[in-house]
């Protein structure tokens, strides 16, 4: 599949760092955005992405923006939409995506948490649609969940795993087209109970984040939750589960602090103040720490 053309459709956050994959990895891009001011820093934006983790600029030569939906994926053999999360505008995408590319193009969605089945019900050949859930950035985090749709073709899940694993990812197969996934599910748990024990009482925010980033945090990159089960062994995993998960937080919805905190224009890094308070040039520092920490040993 090397000389597969690949369109992006969406040149925001994800949607130039996805392009700048493939790029990387010698392969044709085309990329379109419906904005023109997302679609002319499209190539200042890769750019800086380069320099930032020591790359070469020769990725830019193989990133080629086009000005129509129809242009960026007349001739693809993969497109990957990577618009916001607004389900009635994927769905508007996908139905055009799929009378535009060629009919034996993958068409994939990285939406993080929507069903894939839903964001491709109004397309006509729904057995090629999947998901390909990337991870920000997505030049530095290898995984990508590809995520199978009750209509979903095997043979489309293989060629996309096949052609992930070619430009260096680390794909895995989502058997189920299930809200948030895998990733953002067990994401998604430990937030639920983070802002739990803080909403309870029992610690503060600050100290909740030391926690995590100074035990078992630390050992998540090379040992993984169930892996580590397997280590304490499941006997005394059992009897733990025992005793604690009745005192888990079990809310079906949103914690009445987090809740609060939106109310109150408490939005996080953007706003100067969420669970933590962001000083300017606070958010920078993290960034640049996230950074360094994903180029030099986050892998």
């Amino acid at each position: 599949m090397a000389g597969e053309l690949v369109a992006v459709v969406g040149a925001g956050l994800m949607g130039h760092g996805i392009a700048q994959v493939f790029a990387d990895a010698g392969r044709r891009v085309a990329i379109w955005d419906p904005d023109p001011v997302a679609r002319t820093s499209v190539a200042e934006r890769v750019s800086a992405n380069l320099r930032a983790t020591g790359r070469g600029q020769g990725a830019l030569e193989r990133i080629h923006v086009r000005d129509s939906l129809e242009d960026a994926v007349g001739d693809a053999d993969v497109v990957i939409e990577a618009a916001p999360e607004d389900l009635p505008l994927k769905q508007e995408l996908f139905e055009r995506l799929d009378q535009f590319a060629p009919a034996e193009a993958l068409l994939a969605t990285n939406t993080s948490v929507m069903s894939v089945g839903e964001i491709g019900a109004r397309a006509t050949r729904r057995e090629r649609i999947l998901g390909t859930h990337w991870w920000n950035p997505p030049y530095l985090i290898p995984l990508v969940e590809v995520v199978q749709a009750e209509a979903t073709g095997d043979e489309v899940v293989r060629r996309m795993i096949s052609l992930l694993t070619e430009v260096g990812k680390t794909p895995v197969h989502v058997r189920r087209d299930v809200p948030g996934f895998v990733g953002n599910r067990l994401q998604h748990a430990l937030w639920r109970e983070a802002i739990a024990i803080v909403d309870a009482g029992i610690c503060s925010a600050e100290t909740v984040d030391t926690v995590v980033k100074q035990s078992f945090g630390r050992r998540l990159g090379v040992l993984g939750p169930l892996e580590n089960a397997d280590l304490v062994g499941l006997d005394l995993t059992l009897a733990i589960h025992e005793y604690v998960l009745p005192h888990l937080d079990r809310a079906p919805g949103p914690a009445p602090l987090l809740r609060d905190k939106v109310a109150r224009g408490e939005l996080g890094m953007r706003t100067g103040q969420g669970f933590h308070p962001w000083p300017p040039g606070a958010p920078d520092a993290v960034r640049a720490r996230l950074l360094r920490f994903l180029v030099e040993g986050g892998s």
